[in-house]
Order: structure tokens, then C-alpha cells, then sequence
């Protein structure tokens, strides 16, 4: 017998009534939240950032490769890690599918992280992938834009991120164990594997100029994240009692 509420045809219809007028306004709220974000300032990005691309070594301007827009997912792969982040790549998962849609609505969509390039390709054959991926190593990119930190300032402490001091899991004094967990499966250890952070961050060209747009950080990444996407409208929701998730080459097939 299930424990959940029961009912007619009629009632249910009548209840799902009621949910799609919080549903429309859910979505007005929403395009009125993106119109905002559309409204920011631009900030100019003065300082010369490099990267390395499987194109060769690229400035910043050169990862819009000929597109106004850039779009970039800082991806959890520190130097120091032996794969990426778990979290960070059921996210990109969906990255391939829609990255030739954005290219071709003058976007350009890149994943940027701190290891070495050679590391970047490896895991991206291994998952599969053929969205570009940067290799910031060595450079500022990633500390300017609050995603990563030193282990000085991890040492120091009072952190920011997601525009606030402390509060947050992965800056925590003492970490929580799924931090732990992730850690383990990316071959490092806690510590090490919180010096990245996830976060999406967005540019625009204009007049050969590039300006910082946005950038959110944390679950302002919910809405990137495909999966959770689809079980907000499964029967039983996320369902989550732990970390359940994989990389998608580490389910059992059986």
C-alpha cells in the first residue's frame, strides 16, 4: 500500500490546476530573475589571462573563438587531482549536447580548470566529452574569480564564496564527510580538493573589449544541472539520503 495521497481522476486533475498557476508564476519570476541578471553593469577585464587549449595556448578573448559571449563552468580538477569532480561532471554530461546550439547563437561555451591540460584531455576522453575544456595552470583566472584559493589562504581562513564569508560547506573549519568522500574519489584529500570550487561565470566581447557579465557559484548551479532538472519531475523528486550519484562510466551495468 503506498503511503502517498491517493484520488480520483477529477481531484488529481483539480490539484494539478492549483500547481500549474505556481508553476507560471514560478516561470515569470524566473524570466523576470534572468532579465535582471541581463541588467548587471559590465566590469572590463583589464588583466591578460592565458590558457591552454587544445588549440595551443589562448588569451581570454581567444576561448569566445569568434562568438560576443563566453559562458564558462569553473570545473572542480585541481593539479593535484587524478579526476575531476564527481559533481562537476554529471553537470558537464550535459555540456555536449547543447554547446554546438549556443556556438550558434554566437555563445561560446568552455569548461576552465587548474590542472595541467594533458589531465583535462584524459578525463575528457575517458567521459567522452568534446566540449572545449581550458587549463587555466599556473595563472589567476580561477583565484580572481573566487573558484579557487591558496593553501595559505586556506590556512589563514575567513573565506568568501558565493559573495559571503564562511557559512558554507566547503569552507567550513571542519568538513563535512561528503567532502571527504568526493575527495577520495578525485585521489586527494579534503583539504586539497576544496582550494576549487564549482561556478559559472559569463563575459562579452564588445569593441575587441571583454567585461565580466555574472557569475554564481554553489546551487546557483542547480539550474546547469540536467539530471536534478528531470527528477524535480520524477514521482519521489531527488530522493536523496547521501551521495548517490557517479561518474557515468562508475555505475554497476548489471
Amino acid at each position: 500500500m503506498t503511503k502517498h495521497t491517493t484520488g480520483t481522476r477529477q481531484e488529481w486533475l483539480a490539484a494539478r490546476m492549483t500547481l500549474l498557476e505556481a508553476e507560471k508564476e514560478h516561470t515569470r519570476r524566473s524570466d523576470e530573475l534572468a532579465r535582471q541578471r541581463q541588467a548587471l553593469p559590465w566590469v572590463r577585464v583589464d588583466k591578460a589571462y592565458r590558457f591552454d587549449t587544445d588549440a595551443g595556448s589562448a588569451s581570454l578573448v581567444g576561448l569566445f573563438q569568434g562568438r560576443s559571449q563566453l559562458l564558462v563552468y569553473h570545473f572542480m580538477f585541481g593539479p593535484d587531482y587524478v579526476a575531476g569532480c564527481p559533481s562537476c561532471s554529471m553537470i558537464a554530461d550535459g555540456f555536449n549536447g547543447f554547446a554546438a546550439h549556443l556556438a550558434n547563437h554566437d555563445v561560446a561555451l568552455t569548461a576552465v580548470s587548474r590542472a595541467p591540460l594533458a589531465k583535462l584531455q584524459a578525463y575528457k576522453r575517458r567521459m567522452g566529452w568534446a566540449f572545449p575544456w581550458a587549463s587555466s595552470h599556473g595563472g589567476d583566472f580561477n583565484y580572481d574569480f573566487n573558484v579557487s584559493i591558496t593553501e595559505a589562504q586556506q590556512r589563514a581562513g575567513g573565506l568568501e564564496y558565493n559573495y559571503r564569508r564562511g557559512g558554507h560547506p566547503i569552507v567550513a573549519d571542519e568538513l563535512p564527510e561528503p567532502v571527504h568522500e568526493f575527495a577520495a574519489t578525485c585521489g586527494t584529500d579534503a583539504a586539497t580538493y576544496v582550494r576549487d570550487r564549482p561556478g559559472m561565470s559569463a563575459f562579452v566581447l564588445e569593441d575587441s573589449t571583454v567585461h565580466h557579465t555574472y557569475s554564481t557559484y554553489a546551487r546557483g548551479l542547480d539550474g546547469l544541472w540536467g539530471a536534478y532538472q528531470w527528477l524535480d519531475r520524477a514521482p519521489l523528486g531527488r530522493n536523496e539520503t547521501g551521495i548517490w550519484w557517479r561518474r557515468h562510466d562508475e555505475y554497476a551495468t548489471g
